[in-house]
């Protein structure tokens, strides 16, 4: 697939960095930076997710670098060149934050390349966007409460959720849950190094939750021998996120999962997200798609790579808006229309 796309010729002029920043309905504030590439008449969009909540400092937006991007190149060889470009003034806090800054700067030159070439992503990849399926992703609150799933259930019955399981779960809040439905992924979050307070707690909630959810993906579970024992029975429903960035990864993950969460802004860069589409295709290992919290084109571009790759699953793509604290009425249903743009890479909106 990367053939297809890497010979694209691509002509960048300048750019243009703007700040975009949550409204007010939003529970976290929340701001990114929209990438503007522009070259022959034409722009596109990517967006760096990387702005953690409460600090701008570093943000793209506000250190503004001055980068060597402008020239005329390929799809492949800006992309090569723009590993050799030094992408932040001082090094970032997370090393992660590279991967997803360069994924907002490839992607917009993906959509500037295809614009400028009059064709839209799905043609040169010979894919056709189907209807989406993707569920909303969110946690239960301090303390932990169902009321949130309950109403949001009420008000959109086709959207399942994807939920991020805390230690203070107790069994009666998993058996409310498990009694309202709609609950697709269980996140466990036990990838991110962060330390366990209390491994008993950690351990009941694991077992209320595998018997509660029989159906849900189990996501990022711990690395601790108590829940590799209780998971041994469910590992096919063992899926993982954090530790997939690169084809590499897979072949050393805790579990033999059969699943992925692929996240294009984590992965930060054109080939190696399509290597990893290649490779999970080939092997027959499911994949679902999962988001940053971006608040503007990278969230449709995410909605529309996963209506081309796997459509039919979990994706934790939701639209925006459903981030917000309580979602308005008239947010679209699931499935969603995938909407591609004529050309580029975007989804219309």
């Amino acid at each position: 697939m990367w053939k297809r796309l890497a010979g694209l010729p691509l002509a960048i002029e300048s750019y243009e960095l703007d700040r975009l920043v949550a409204d007010g309905t939003w529970e976290v504030e929340r701001a990114t930076t929209l990438v503007r590439l522009q070259g022959h008449g034409a722009e596109g969009l990517g967006e760096d997710v990387g702005v953690m909540p409460g600090d701008e400092a570093d943000a793209l937006h506000v250190r503004r670098p001055s980068l060597a991007l402008a020239g005329e190149w390929t799809l492949e060889s800006f992309c090569d060149h723009l590993a050799t470009v030094e992408q932040w003034p001082a090094p970032p806090e997370w090393e992660m934050a590279r991967r997803w800054r360069n994924w907002a700067f490839e992607s917009a030159a993906m959509d500037l390349a295809l614009r400028q070439a009059g064709r839209a992503l799905h043609e040169v990849l010979g894919l056709e966007p189907r209807p989406l399926r993707f569920v909303n992703s969110l946690g239960l609150g301090d303390p932990p409460s169902t009321a949130t799933i309950a109403r949001r259930l009420e008000r959109y019955p086709s959207v399942g959720y994807k939920l991020d399981a805390v230690a203070s779960w107790t069994p009666e809040i998993v058996a409310e849950l498990a009694a309202l439905g709609g609950v697709e992924t269980i996140d466990f979050k036990g990838q991110y190094g962060i330390e366990v307070e209390d491994a008993g707690a950690l351990v009941v909630m694991y077992e209320a939750v595998v018997d509660a959810f029989l159906d849900a993906l189990l996501e990022d579970p711990h690395d601790l021998p108590e829940v590799a024992a209780l998971l041994e029975p469910h590992v096919a429903r063992v899926s993982y996120d954090a530790p997939v960035g690169r084809v590499s990864d897979i072949a050393s993950l805790p579990h033999p999962a059969r699943t992925m969460n692929i996240k294009p802004s984590r992965i930060g860069g054109l080939r190696p997200l399509l290597d990893l589409y290649a490779h999970c295709s080939a092997s027959g290992l499911r994949m679902y798609g999962g988001g940053m919290g971006e608040l503007g084109v990278a969230r449709g571009q995410i909605e529309l790579l996963a209506s081309l790759f796997h459509p039919d699953t979990p994706n934790d793509v939701a639209p925006a808006s459903f981030n917000a604290i309580d979602p308005p009425e008239g947010l679209p249903s699931s499935p969603l229309d995938p909407l591609p743009d004529a050309t580029g890479f975007r989804r219309a909106v």
